[in-house]
């Protein structure tokens, strides 16, 4: 019988989703795509510059770290939100959309650089803690100006 109860006069439980089933609907999520693939280019970031750090650092500086990793992480960050997260395949102008990519990742480096000597030395807030909060904050612009503007597509 399916409609929900047993001849013996006991209810039917509907079978759980597998696991992977799961994960699937997880993966389906546009939100959760976007922090598996902000979660996946901050580590290649972090590496960019360590790497740059360690190679280049001693003769062009941190600075030159900083904007060197944070420019190859931005073409990877690029071609995994515009294909995996937000799904655009295929459709608008490549460059367009990487011109607006970058115009949000620089509203967001630019909050970033703001923000955090105003933690530390206004707020006295620790750097690690600033830079957590601040990292926050500036997921939630990436992602909004992301999704509107940079992978905006007409209805």
């Amino acid at each position: 019988m399916t409609g929900g109860s047993t001849v013996d006069g006991e209810i039917e439980q509907a079978p759980r989703p597998s696991w992977t089933s799961r994960l699937l609907g997880l993966y389906r999520d546009e939100r959760v795509r976007f922090v598996m693939v902000g979660g996946a280019n901050t580590a290649i970031g972090y590496g960019l510059f360590l790497l740059f750090e360690f190679t280049t650092g001693p003769y062009l500086g941190y600075f030159f770290s900083l904007y060197a990793s944070f420019f190859v992480a931005s073409i990877v960050a690029f071609i995994l939100h515009r294909h995996y997260t937000f799904k655009v395949n295929g459709t608008g102008n490549v460059l367009v959309d990487f011109v607006r990519f970058l115009s949000v990742y620089v509203v967001s480096l630019g909050l970033n650089t703001v923000a955090l000597p105003i933690c530390v030395e206004l707020l006295g807030l620790e750097p690690w803690l600033a830079q957590a909060i601040i990292v926050v904050v500036t997921t939630l612009v990436s992602y909004f100006g992301h999704k509107y503007f940079s992978f905006r597509r007409k209805a």
